[in-house]
């Protein structure tokens, strides 16, 4: 079976045709384009069958980066990165500007023009770093970016019925302060705000098993905060039984986020590289008080060339 990535101009010919369009698909590789590039309901047309949500495997896998070096075309922006979330595991990732944080995620997730120059990327048994992004989608990976385009012409409650995702809508919409959204296009005329709190009820819609969050908090005014923090806890399935729980790394500069979501590891990313980890609110204690210099108690980021598997 293959899968096709599709850009927004191509899903919102399909949502208003009622059949996602594939044409030039292979064009449509771009960062802002791939965005909303797979879930199993949209995958209709040219021969594909309609495909259910229960015809994938979307069990709780740990996610692996094994001697990792990232690049955009030939400039080397991460190098050395050795880390593992395990299966429902909460990840926060801090460093200070420009240190490859957004680049990081990226990579994992497939988007161009980062790519892995060396070692590996594993969601459980399967190598991703080699798939599109359509592929590691459909394994479970998705993505809550910082700066995600608006799609004129595609509304909230039309996306949603693509993805054949009505039930719940409501209710994640409305926690979220976006019931009076869904007839609006996508990201068309959102604050800054309003887009982060439209990428957590977009992962709600997709039913990821891992989730990367591009600073959930940035430009989220503080009547907010709480409620994407309760939203991205309700999405991780913090409260639930461990084996129901979705794994996730999150970036944050503020912090804010760790007080309305509990995470069991942080990390501290300087140079293109994973410099220590240890427990998050202490971490971030000490960023506030000395910036990114090392903790003396911190943990250096462990060496995982043993979890790199065959080609």
């Amino acid at each position: 079976m293959s899968f096709t990535v599709m850009s927004p101009s191509h899903i919102k010919a399909g949502i208003q045709s009622g059949r996602p369009s594939c044409d030039d698909a292979q064009s449509t590789c771009q960062r802002g384009a791939s965005i909303y590039a797979y879930s199993p309901m949209l995958l209709r047309g040219r021969g594909r069958q309609h495909l259910s949500l229960q015809e994938f495997d979307m069990r709780a896998h740990p996610l692996v980066l094994a001697d990792v070096e990232i690049a955009a075309g030939q400039h080397v922006l991460l190098h050395d990165i050795n880390l593992r979330i395990g299966a429902g595991e909460t990840h926060i990732l801090f460093g200070p500007n420009g240190s490859g944080k957004s680049s990081l995620l990226s990579a994992i997730m497939g988007l161009a023009p980062y790519h892995v120059t060396r070692g590996e990327i594993r969601l459980g048994e399967d190598r991703i770093d080699r798939l599109p992004v359509d592929a590691r989608a459909r394994l479970g990976l998705g993505m809550a970016f910082q700066r995600p385009p608006a799609l004129d012409g595609v509304t909230i409650a039309a996306l949603a019925g693509a993805l054949q995702a009505d039930a719940g809508f409501a209710d994640a919409a409305a926690a979220l302060d976006l019931g009076d959204f869904v007839n609006r296009d996508i990201n068309v005329g959102f604050s800054g705000g309003e887009i982060k709190r439209w990428e957590i009820l977009k992962l709600f819609l997709q039913h990821p098993q891992i989730c990367l969050f591009d600073e959930p908090e940035s430009g989220v005014d503080l009547e907010h905060i709480a409620a994407v923090g309760a939203a991205m806890e309700r999405l991780l399935g913090r409260d639930g039984a461990e084996h129901e729980r979705r794994s996730a790394l999150i970036i944050t500069h503020t912090g804010f986020i760790l007080d309305h979501v509990r995470a069991d590891m942080g990390h501290m990313l300087v140079n293109g590289a994973l410099v220590c980890s240890g427990d998050p609110n202490r971490l971030f204690a000490h960023i506030k008080s000395h910036g990114y210099t090392l903790p003396a108690w911190a943990s250096p980021p462990a060496a995982m060339s043993d979890e790199r598997i065959a080609p």
